[in-house]
């Protein structure tokens, strides 16, 4: 990283680039420091639409996966249509949502990310719902278990890597989702919002800062997720345990 952006900045001096094509990293980060407490503001409104998003997307998807393992010709009808509606581009049904809700309401971004998020969680879930091993499914049944046993037994430990999977995927899917959403209306609080309005007014340094905003927003929700794996894991369990008996 660091080499990188010595990079840019030595590229931007040596062939005196001009800042309405490329803005020096020193500038960028001149400009972040200046503009923190707008920058900040911004981060709070897109996070908070990133993080309800993906709360409420990720439980659907889990919970629809449970339901679509139960019902075979559910996931006939429900898998194709989640195909088709995650096809569907971003502002189309941003519009629609926007149409259905107040101008100056957060509720038709969240849905987008919901949307976005579900659809990552179901498709992972399910599969490690269904992808056990036939060693252990044909064990339980050795053992006279029911279908309910051989789910909390085998089928929800198997599924558990899966999801966590999806959330590293989805969290910080949620940041890029929400703020892309902030482009086709709504309150201009956020940081899609302030990356337009301050690229389109030539402030290339100051809309490259909110850029900077975003890129530690979605860092910081993918931090969290390899958080909550880590403590969910039995190995962040067991270290855990072995913390509190010190």
């Amino acid at each position: 990283g660091a080499l990188f952006f010595g990079a840019w900045e030595l590229v931007v001096s040596a062939f005196d680039i001009k800042p309405y094509f490329l803005v020096p990293p020193s500038d960028i980060a001149g400009r972040f420091v200046d503009n923190v407490d707008l920058i900040w503001s911004a981060m709070r409104v897109s996070g908070a639409n990133a993080l309800i998003g993906l709360l409420c997307g990720a439980a659907l998807g889990v919970a629809m996966s449970f339901v679509l393992l139960r019902f075979k010709l559910l996931d006939e009808i429900v898998t194709p249509l989640s195909i088709a509606l995650n096809a569907v581009p971003i502002f189309v049904l941003v519009a629609v949502f926007n149409n259905m809700f107040a101008i100056t309401s957060e509720v038709p971004r969240r849905l987008m990310v919901t949307l976005v998020v579900y659809f990552v969680v179901l498709v992972n879930v399910v599969r490690g719902l269904r992808q056990v091993d036939a060693t252990h499914v044909e064990l339980m049944r050795s053992y006279a278990a029911s279908d309910w046993q051989l789910l909390r037994r085998v089928r929800v430990p198997n599924a558990i890597p899966y999801f966590f999977t999806a959330l590293k995927i989805a969290a910080p899917l949620a940041v890029i989702t929400a703020f892309v959403s902030e482009y086709f209306g709504g309150s201009q609080n956020g940081l899609g919002n302030k990356i337009t309005s301050n690229l389109a007014t030539s402030k290339k340094a100051e809309g490259w800062a909110y850029v900077g905003g975003a890129c530690l927003l979605g860092l910081s929700f993918y931090l969290l997720a390899i958080v909550l794996e880590t403590v969910a894991s039995p190995k962040g369990a067991a270290s855990a345990r072995g913390r509190e008996g010190a």
